[in-house]
């Protein structure tokens, strides 16, 4: 059975869509069986409303940009497509799935039934006490971002999709529960296995060894 996995971000017009704020932004990028299958989906959405000043610094957005694309609406199939019955990974999901929640609900369809993986509740667990942002997780893992001047939701997706992927390593090298932890005391016994020498190698290994004795010298003062 194919485990398939889409790493989603969304960039928005502001922090809650109960104050009028919208999706302006969608980026995925599909894993199946642990691997990145180079499949992504991106769209950028007019908002149908302005751009406020603190968003725009974000993610570098306009209204006159954002107003020559379409509307959620006519790509919401497109998305719903994409992503399927896939366990969504997310950081800081309950901003992500709000979002979409309500843009579906304006639309008249149920909200999203997928499982989520939050990487921020992950990260946090992991690492407690410690920077669990985007940025901070990044640095963490050794993650390029130089090419990272702001926001955006694809390009987010993507350094996600890498820093979910070394969390997952991490999680299969060290056991996080003691339950976890493979006993060596009930692992199998097995007989070493006897590996003879053949008479060819033990006729250069002597041959060796005379050459270096044969070449060894006493110390003179």
């Amino acid at each position: 059975m194919i485990m398939r996995h889409v790493v989603l971000d969304t960039e928005t017009t502001g922090l809650s869509p109960d104050r009028g704020h919208r999706i302006v932004e969608i980026g995925c990028v599909e894993i199946q069986d642990s691997i990145v299958t180079g499949r992504t989906y991106h769209r950028y959405f007019n908002p149908e409303r302005d751009m406020p000043d603190e968003a725009f610094r974000v993610h570098g957005l306009s209204q006159d940009f954002l107003a020559g694309h379409p509307t959620f609406e006519q790509h919401c199939e497109e998305f719903l497509d994409f992503i399927s019955n896939a366990t969504l990974v997310i950081h800081n999901a309950s901003f992500d799935m709000k979002f979409l929640n309500a843009e579906l609900s304006l639309l008249k369809k149920p909200s999203l039934s997928n499982s989520v993986i939050d990487t921020l509740a992950v990260a946090r667990k992991k690492f407690p006490g410690s920077p669990a942002s985007l940025d901070a997780l990044c640095r963490r893992f050794q993650v390029d971002t130089h090419h990272r001047k702001q926001h955006g939701a694809l390009l987010d997706a993507q350094l996600l999709t890498h820093v979910y992927q070394l969390m997952s390593v991490k999680s299969l090298l060290h056991f996080s529960t003691p339950e976890q932890k493979v006993s060596i005391d009930n692992r199998p016994f097995r007989t070493p296995r006897v590996f003879p020498i053949c008479p060819h190698e033990k006729k250069q290994y002597q041959q060796m060894c005379d050459r270096v004795f044969s070449a060894k010298k006493p110390f003179s003062s």
